[in-house]
């Protein structure tokens, strides 16, 4: 699936932590922003819709992250729809379905890098909050208010290294991807070149296998195909795409093959393989703090309680190694990412008075 984020990225990291508790209780939603800000509009009229381009594992977390961001901020409502079947002009119109029924701010992933600012651009000119949740626009215009996301190259770099200290610094690896022409697909094969450029040779990078990601029979399909042509030669293996990410992780398990996998996200069949070793590592995403600060952003744009210092600024959402080692207590770093993205968008994304 794509996930893109643009180098246009404000970092966020380090700042201090802020408990979400402290900032989300109902009595403090009306001026929860920062600083005291006042709703111009009660937080109770905006009405949220989370909306992937189409079906995938990855999304699954932004419908409770949703419905606890509007408990959480007093939101008048937030809908999870993600029937856009992978299609533009079909979440288009289920975007324009949903500002019918009265929804005023959206969180996009949108399907086209390429095409989805009209649709972000449509959208405020009726008045409406957009933010890109997930995937930036390609390019460096995001006519959207902010895009919360991955940092896709720096999260491809940091599994091929990890997938490269794995191997023992040497040998050959394999990089399997999404579809090859997403924007985001070009940066994750950037961040995978560049770690291996960093071995000096003595690691090359066999083949780089894009498109897999369709679903997971097609994931399974490429794998097999792989392992019986060059499984004796391969040393490591770095997905950067959930599909091929399971069907690798399974692919060489099933096959008593000593090539180390390093996977993307925590599938249950992932977390299971790094906890039998058969799984060298994975790099996780944020999927729940991009819904849930995504939200609490949103909903204070919409109210008027506060504006975006930089419209279309870019803001990474986070991503962490886990190995055997933090495999049972990974979350809470994501969970502290969490509380800095929502301290950083009070204090330095948006400006509220």
């Amino acid at each position: 699936m794509k996930r893109p984020l643009t180098g246009r990225v404000l970092l966020v990291a380090g700042l201090s932590a802020v408990a979400l508790a402290g900032c989300s209780t109902r009595g403090a939603s009306n001026a929860t922003g920062a600083k005291g800000a006042e709703a111009k509009v009660p937080l109770s009229s905006v009405k949220v819709a989370l909306v992937p381009g189409g079906a995938h594992p990855y999304f699954q977390p932004w419908k409770t992250a949703g419905q606890k961001a509007k408990t959480d901020f007093g939101l008048g409502q937030v809908t999870f729809n993600e029937t856009a079947e992978w299609n533009q002009a079909k979440q288009n119109s289920l975007l324009d379905t949903l500002a019918a029924q009265g929804y005023n701010a959206f969180g996009i992933f949108g399907v086209s890098p390429t095409d989805i600012n009209s649709t972000f651009a449509e959208l405020k000119s009726k008045g409406s909050t957009v933010a890109s949740l997930g995937s930036c626009p390609a390019g460096d215009v995001d006519k959207a208010d902010f895009c919360l996301a991955t940092d896709v190259e720096q999260a491809a770099y940091k599994a091929a290294q990890a997938d490269i200290k794995a191997m023992g610094g040497h040998g050959n690896l394999v990089h399997l991807t999404g579809n090859n022409v997403d924007s985001n697909t070009q940066r994750r094969i950037a961040g995978v070149k560049k770690a291996v450029a960093e071995t000096n040779g003595q690691v090359k990078l066999l083949t780089t296998i894009t498109d897999v990601d369709t679903d997971l029979q097609t994931a399974q399909r490429a794998v097999s195909d792989l392992l019986t042509a060059h499984g004796t030669q391969i040393a490591g293996i770095v997905t950067t795409a959930y599909n091929p990410a399971v069907a690798a992780a399974a692919g060489v398990k099933r096959n008593h093959l000593p090539i180390k996998v390093v996977a993307i996200d925590d599938d249950p069949k992932i977390l299971s393989g790094i906890s039998d070793g058969s799984v060298a590592a994975t790099v996780t995403q944020n999927p729940v703090g991009q819904a849930y600060v995504g939200s609490w952003a949103l909903g204070r744009l919409r109210s008027g309680a506060c504006t975006v210092r930089n419209p279309g600024t870019v803001i990474d959402s986070g991503s962490f190694v886990v190995t055997r080692d933090n495999v049972s207590t990974y979350d809470q770093e994501r969970q502290t990412k969490t509380q800095q993205l929502l301290t950083a968008f009070k204090d330095t994304v948006l400006s509220c008075s």
